[in-house]
């Protein structure tokens, strides 16, 4: 972080007084120490200015903190002195990375790029930033916390429950959803244990340290918490429901959300995946199939249905500050499912469809509400290492090109699925 400087004090110069000539030898030897005083300090400040730097040239890590796995030094390309603001970070489910993304010119895509890596743990799935600037990750080993201004780890901190062997995939064990709590203070991790109900676990953001488990549903993809902090929702993908836990006395609750029903069990494709919670009222929005928005009310558990058109499979969910709710349509799932999309549904439900190239599975809206980025990842095969930039603006004009204007494709991470814009 770089300090104000305030003015220099004025110093007091004494008469100065005619320096005594040296002999050359001698005015050779000071012209050389000089010199080399010189070139030192300008070392020093050159280190101060970028970080300390290995033999590679790539920025070191802050050690982990005390009490949590140690780590390895995490791959990191050499690092600017502060990540730009609107910088995008995924989290690389097929490696062991989160990446940072420079979006291009005005956020756009166009001549974006991949700035720098750094290693948090197996399959990453799921992340969240903080106002601090720390992003928490979940991956197979733990949450990782990542300081995304230095592009470091600063810890990863292990899972209460017990998961089994760290494997990677659909599947796998270990973190999935992940929400931070509105004051800062807890991080709330959904676990998966396979062939099992999962768990949320509690981190205390100041300690890195698990302090409490809930027990939720099965493979609990996407975690929220309520906008006043007292409850959190696990989305509990194959048990078909919401489980809510209360933040203080970690009791649960659990809210069957089954617009389709629960036949097919396991094998049923029509379960819940992610959800968002409305700021206005606590209500969460589920998505299902580009047909049905479930609207849970989590006070009652009662769950009504409002009509969606994009008429495919539906994973990642955002909303924006204006209310705009996006759907990320990860393509054909049944022989009638139309291809991958970005849904751009208004709050009094108007709907534009934005066709996407290959499946995807997240989104995140850049912070003037203008721009989706949308992850091409996908929990499935046939994901991409990529990511989408669709212009809302564009999409929800009526003037220019009815929302028909090429998404940009912008090559970046390593089957990215969570995202978050910095």
């Amino acid at each position: 972080m770089t300090g104000v400087r305030g003015p220099r004090a004025a110093l007091a110069v004494p008469p100065r007084t005619p320096p005594t000539p040296l002999p050359a030898r001698a005015l050779r030897t000071s012209r050389a120490r000089r010199l080399t005083l010189v070139l030192a300090a300008a070392a020093v400040l050159a280190g101060c200015a970028t970080g300390t730097t290995g033999a590679s040239g790539a920025t070191e890590a802050a050690p982990d903190a005390p009490g949590t796995t140690a780590s390895a030094t995490p791959k990191t390309s050499q690092a600017p002195a502060r990540t730009p603001r609107g910088t995008l970070l995924v989290a690389d489910f097929g490696g062991d990375t989160v990446t940072f993304v420079d979006p291009g010119r005005d956020g756009s895509g166009r001549g974006g790029k991949a700035i720098g890596s750094v290693e948090v743990g197996t399959a990453p799935y799921g992340l969240v930033v903080g106002e601090d600037g720390r992003a928490w990750v979940a991956t197979a080993e733990g949450v990782a916390v990542v300081d995304t201004q230095r592009r470091t780890r600063l810890a990863l901190v292990p899972y209460g429950t017990e998961t089994g062997p760290v494997t990677t995939g659909e599947y796998r064990g270990g973190g999935m959803g992940i929400a931070l709590a509105p004051d800062g203070r807890h991080v709330y991790v959904g676990v998966n244990v396979p062939d099992g109900n999962g768990m949320v676990e509690v981190i205390d953001t100041a300690t890195r340290e698990v302090t409490g488990t809930a027990p939720v549903g099965r493979r609990p993809f996407d975690v929220d918490v309520s906008p006043d902090g007292r409850e959190v929702y696990a989305t509990d993908h194959d048990s078909f429901d919401v489980t809510a836990v209360d933040a203080r006395t970690l009791k649960t609750r659990r809210m069957e959300v089954a617009p389709y029903g629960t036949e097919g069990g396991l094998g049923s494709w029509l379960k819940p995946h992610y959800a968002v919670v409305r700021p206005q009222d606590g209500k969460l929005l589920l998505p299902f199939e580009g047909e049905r928005l479930a609207v849970l009310d989590p006070r009652t558990g009662e769950v009504a249905v409002e009509r969606m058109t994009a008429n495919t499979h539906q994973h990642g969910a955002a909303l924006a500050a204006d209310g705009t709710l996006l759907v990320v349509g990860t393509g054909p799932i049944g022989p009638d499912d139309e291809d991958p999309s970005l849904t751009v549904r208004t709050p009094d439900g108007e709907e534009r469809i934005v066709p996407l190239d290959g499946p995807h599975e997240d989104v995140a809206v850049s912070e003037d509400g203008r721009t989706a980025y949308v992850t091409g990842g996908f929990t499935r095969d046939g994901y991409w290492n990529g990511i989408t930039v669709v212009d809302l603006e564009d999409v929800k004009s009526d003037g220019r090109n009815d929302g028909t204007s090429e998404p940009v494709r912008l090559e970046a991470g390593n089957r990215p699925l969570g995202i978050a814009v910095l």
